[in-house]
């Protein structure tokens, strides 16, 4: 269904909804998961990785070129347009040239989902999945507690091990989806580089569920650093969707030394891009996004700094976001707590008064 934004909206969507409404579709139960906002300082890449293209090489670039290419800011002009590129400028916004130049910035890395992915498809999303059941396993750990844990992510004291596995699936899942671990030989260290073919095939049987994310880690002598995520938001998919997750949005900076890459089969596209311009693709229609995406983008882009948004996911509330429907004057009206630029308001709609 076309919005005048990026917003991904099904267009089974209102039938769904409607069949939710009078008792004629079951809620799925939603899968518990984590998803890793990674963020550094200067979206040139102070740390020596990948420039972020602007909101339209975002669009349809792939955002991971070879170290060569980016020694010089002004590289960003002369990258060479996609054929299936929308009609506008050759260049970057003066905008981005600027912060291509400059130290300061926040930037977060984002990977677009293959159009054939059955959910969100097309979506521009962070690295993130679905708990195993085996991230329960006990791995040596630092950081605050499991039952801290539990007690920030909104959970019973008693599920100290299941917040410990949306902590590890968190952990995980960024190494599997962008090649970047949050771990280290020691509880105060990270390693420097997961690069390597023996990296790489420890990734490749995590993916394939070959390896658990406990094995892997005492295999290797590593200490997970729990310490290095801030957790920022929890959103539930809605009642009437098929695929449902209770996902829980973390904040961390990427590793000194580590290098993002598009490890992912699911994405096509990756990029390292400010919030700010982010979500100005997605208010021009130019970058599809979930509206937890968009949402944690324009908290994010209120911070100037990794350090800044880290201190401020302490104070975060996690009160679970989750889409309400109603009839009202004829309409379906969809909505998100707390959240009003969602709100759809579907004609024609029947059904009961609640879903």
């Amino acid at each position: 269904m076309s919005t005048t934004n990026g917003q991904w909206y099904p267009p089974e969507w209102p039938e769904r909804i409607r069949l939710l409404s009078a008792g004629e579709l079951t809620p799925v139960t939603p899968r518990r998961a984590a998803t890793v906002l990674l963020l550094r300082d200067g979206p040139d890449g102070t740390d020596g990785q990948d420039t972020p293209q602007d909101a339209r090489d975002a669009r349809n670039g792939d955002g991971e070129h070879p170290p060569d290419e980016l020694d010089a800011p002004e590289r960003l002009d002369t990258v060479p347009e996609p054929a299936e590129a929308p009609e506008g400028p050759e260049t970057p916004s003066e905008g981005l040239r600027n912060a291509a130049g400059a130290a300061d910035g926040l930037a977060v890395y984002m990977l677009r989902r293959r159009a054939s992915m059955a959910f969100a498809g097309g979506a521009y999303a962070y690295p993130g999945g679905s708990v195993d059941p085996r991230d329960e396993r006990m791995v040596t750990w630092a950081g605050p507690s499991r039952a801290q844990w539990a007690r920030r992510l909104g959970l019973d004291p008693s599920e100290a091990t299941q917040a410990q596995a949306i902590v590890c699936a968190a952990v995980r899942e960024t190494f599997e989806e962008a090649g970047v671990l949050l771990a280290g030989p020691t509880p105060h260290t990270v390693v420097a580089d997961t690069t390597g073919d023996d990296w790489e095939a420890d990734r490749a049987a995590l993916v394939a569920r070959d390896l658990s994310f406990a094995e892997f880690l005492d295999r290797r002598g590593l200490v997970l650093r729990s310490d290095l995520l801030g957790c920022w938001a929890r959103w539930i998919t809605p009642e009437f969707e098929p695929r449902r997750y209770d996902t829980w949005f973390f904040v961390a900076a990427l590793p000194r030394g580590q290098r993002t890459r598009n490890a992912s089969t699911e994405a096509d596209r990756t990029v390292w891009i400010r919030p700010g311009d982010a979500a100005d693709g997605y208010d021009r229609g130019e970058l599809l996004m979930m509206p937890p995406t968009i949402a944690t983008l324009r908290q994010l882009a209120a911070h100037g700094s990794v350090a800044d948004a880290l201190a401020a996911a302490a104070d975060r509330d996690l009160t679970p976001v989750l889409a309400q429907a109603r009839v009202e004057n004829g309409e379906l009206v969809l909505s998100w707590p707390g959240h009003d630029e969602f709100t759809k308001h579907i004609p024609g709609a029947t059904g009961g008064p609640s879903a």
